[in-house]
């Protein structure tokens, strides 16, 4: 039996030796000598929100309304559309092409804190602009508690709605009347 010396770090070689064999083999066809993605193109996304909304904001250069489409379903929001190469003239003879051009699908999930009827879009500039307003908090409220003996002061509670970073969180508190 021989003695084999313990390398903590073994596996961790081995999973980025099968991550650099990964992605040396498939992404080299993906791209070209320069590193150009051919016939993939995202518009780019910018997503902020303030106290009142969530405002979405794609960049979309070159296109016009008719060619994207926008849906809110099942609190996601999708963006779809094609860019189109336009040959301007037959008799052209492009150098280089280096915009991308083709279909594209943009989803993102909405927080539940998002309410999809009052969903505004404007398109300008080549920029489109999504604004969702955000759901009504629930209002505070009082619910009386009874105590066993009758001799006792019934005792309110008070709840208040909070919005959180991972959504609606209530907190309570007693207050005697």
């Amino acid at each position: 039996m021989s003695i084999v010396r313990y390398d903590p770090f073994r596996d961790l070689r081995s999973l980025q030796d099968e991550v650099n064999r990964l992605f040396s083999t498939n992404l080299s066809r993906a791209f070209d000598d320069e590193g150009i993605a051919r016939g993939a193109w995202m518009p780019n996304v910018d997503i902020y929100e303030n106290k009142d909304q969530i405002v979405l904001e794609a960049e979309l250069p070159g296109m016009n309304r008719e060619d994207f489409d926008l849906s809110i379903e099942n609190n996601i929001i999708t963006l779809r559309g094609e860019r189109k190469f336009e040959k301007k003239d037959d008799g052209d003879n492009y150098h280089r092409v280096e915009r991308a051009y083709g279909t594209f699908t943009r989803s993102f999930t909405l927080p539940q804190t998002v309410s999809a009827e009052g969903a505004t879009a404007e398109y300008k500039n080549g920029v489109l602009r999504v604004t969702l307003p955000k759901r009504e908090e629930v209002k505070a409220r009082r619910i009386e508690i009874k105590g066993e003996s009758e001799t006792a002061q019934p005792r309110t509670i008070e709840a208040k709605a909070q919005s959180g970073t991972s959504g609606e969180s209530k907190k309570a508190t007693t207050a005697a009347r």
